[in-house]
């Protein structure tokens, strides 16, 4: 009676037998990939949204920088921009970026109540920093300073408003954030898009702050 061969289905507990075996019967282990994380996936195809928007600011800035000074004989940034106004602004939207910062912390403890305080702080920040906006634009057409007016004053409304957009589209993401957690709660999904926007936010303060420079700051010394 002939014994029975060694059957592969037996437990292996060495997990010697798992893999592709060799000419001599010696068992060579294959490494097995899987796909990245979710995780992972989702904030590199951020990041490359994020840097495409940033390709756009730098055209913006670049087309800014060349017509600064084609004013048509019309007035000049240091006699339009009130840096006082700009000023709030700025401390506005960097206060905001605070405490969405706060809001990242709450989701990683899970804490619901101090989640909606600090994106419905971030909110109301972000809100006045389109009010200022908003009033320093309607003081300009007033005083007959609009985007027709001078091709400066053209790229000035398209780079400021392009920003202020970018902001709007952010509040609104914010409050479709709160929603989702008042409904489902902090699952794996939200949690991504709260970080997804939190990384869009921060972005949006780094831009300001350049523009503030290029824009305001050395503006109003020309």
């Amino acid at each position: 009676m002939t014994a029975l061969p060694f059957s592969s289905d037996r437990a292996d507990s060495h997990q010697i037998g798992h893999g592709r075996t060799g000419g001599h019967g010696h068992a060579t282990v294959r490494g097995e990939g899987g796909s990245a994380p979710k995780r992972i996936v989702v904030g590199y195809g951020f990041w490359i949204f994020l840097l495409s928007d940033i390709v756009m600011f730098s055209a913006l800035f670049a087309a800014y920088a060349v017509l600064s000074g084609a004013t048509a004989d019309g007035p000049t940034g240091a006699q339009l921009f009130d840096l006082r106004n700009a000023g709030a602004e700025t401390a506005f939207l960097l206060a905001s970026s605070f405490t969405c910062g706060l809001a990242i912390i709450a989701v990683g403890v899970r804490n619901r109540l101090w989640f909606y305080v600090a994106m419905a702080v971030t909110c109301l920040l972000g809100l006045s920093f389109l009010a200022l906006e908003l009033k320093e634009f309607a003081s300009l057409v007033a005083r007959g300073a609009g985007p027709s007016r001078s091709a400066f004053l053209s790229a000035f409304f398209t780079l400021v408003g392009c920003h202020g957009l970018h902001v709007s589209a952010g509040i609104l993401w914010l409050l479709t954030m709160m929603a989702q957690v008042f409904a489902k709660g902090f699952r794996a999904d939200i949690e991504r898009r709260i970080l997804c926007f939190a990384l869009f936010w921060h972005a949006l303060d780094i831009i300001w702050v350049a523009l503030f420079t290029v824009v305001y700051l050395m503006g109003a010394a020309r």
